[in-house]
């Protein structure tokens, strides 16, 4: 029997430069990746799921005797059935909901104003950054002190202000101002951080198409709305949602200033976790709750998105 011999084709196919290439430049940017991913699964995905593993037991804070056992979701079922969770809750809701227009409305005036031609305009663009990279417990002592009742210095001025008709104001201790004071306090120390964000999206927009804009017959306000608003869409959205989950961390200023007080109006979300966790020793507890605030968080982050995204921004 004959044996048909297979030919082989004529031109044998090799790797394309092109195709080397591509090779080369995704493994590039896979060694450029790696530090960044490595760095998130070791400081965030690997601490989520140990924070669910520690929500899942009984785990105290110090070792004890006894065992740690599973409780398996016990201590989420507790939290939801604990009223002062859900205070704590409305709480941080509600300085998100003022601090989100307060903080960043103050950045974005003041990067437009520090965006202009004005002299000495480095050395403002410093001074209004100061706050931001001042040390929180600092500031709270200061403005502990302007808030001060009934001597303060807030409270001097309202009375020399109104000839004394505005009586001294409890800033920290009244429930109808203590929250109100904390907004406006960390609205002054963290918008300095939105401003160079503003900044830098400022900076990014070509003058070109403030040119081209003034050409067309287009005024200051036109060219405001039409042009920057517009060249400022990504920038609004990282800073709407740093400045959402940052307010969700509130608790510095509440542990130095009210310590959830008076009558739990200031208490946040983190205090109760702390307290919970350090205070009362009940580390399964306390993670309970990371848990729940860190997909609260998300949640709310991914519904932002798509709002903007809806809308266009």
């Amino acid at each position: 029997m004959v044996m048909q011999q297979s030919t082989l084709p004529s031109t044998i196919v090799r790797k394309s430069p092109a195709c080397r290439h591509d090779t080369g430049r995704l493994m590039q940017e896979a060694a450029m990746l790696a530090p960044a991913v490595i760095l998130l699964t070791v400081f965030l995905i690997v601490p989520f799921f140990l924070s669910f593993w520690t929500a899942m037991t009984n785990q105290p804070l110090v070792p004890r005797p006894t065992p740690v056992r599973f409780v398996w979701f016990n201590n989420f079922i507790r939290i939801f059935q604990d009223d002062l969770f859900w205070t704590a809750l409305w709480n941080v809701s509600r300085f998100t909901f003022w601090i989100i227009p307060a903080q960043c409305g103050l950045a974005f005036a003041t990067a437009l104003l520090l965006h202009q031609k004005l002299p000495f305009r480095n050395l403002l663009r410093g001074m209004f950054f100061l706050p931001a990279i001042t040390s929180m417990v600092v500031v709270c002592v200061i403005w502990g002190t302007l808030f001060q009742y009934p001597t303060g210095p807030f409270n001097q001025i309202l009375g020399f202000i109104s000839g004394g008709a505005i009586q001294p104001i409890d800033w920290l201790g009244d429930p109808e101002w203590a929250m109100f004071s904390l907004v406006v306090l960390s609205a002054w120390q963290a918008y300095g951080f939105q401003m160079i964000v503003y900044l830098a999206g400022l900076q990014g927009i070509p003058d070109e198409l403030y040119d081209a804009a003034k050409i067309d017959g287009a005024n200051a306000f036109r060219r405001f709305w039409h042009v920057t608003m517009p060249g400022l869409r990504p920038t609004h959205v990282f800073v709407l949602v740093i400045t959402t989950i940052q307010a969700f961390k509130l608790y510095t200023q509440v542990a130095i200033l009210t310590q959830g007080g008076p009558k739990s109006s200031t208490e946040t979300v983190v205090h109760y976790m702390v307290r919970a966790g350090f205070e009362e020793q009940k580390m399964g507890y306390a993670s309970a709750v990371s848990v729940i605030l860190f997909v609260i968080v998300l949640i709310i982050a991914l519904i932002q998105r798509q709002l903007l995204r809806r809308f266009d921004v």
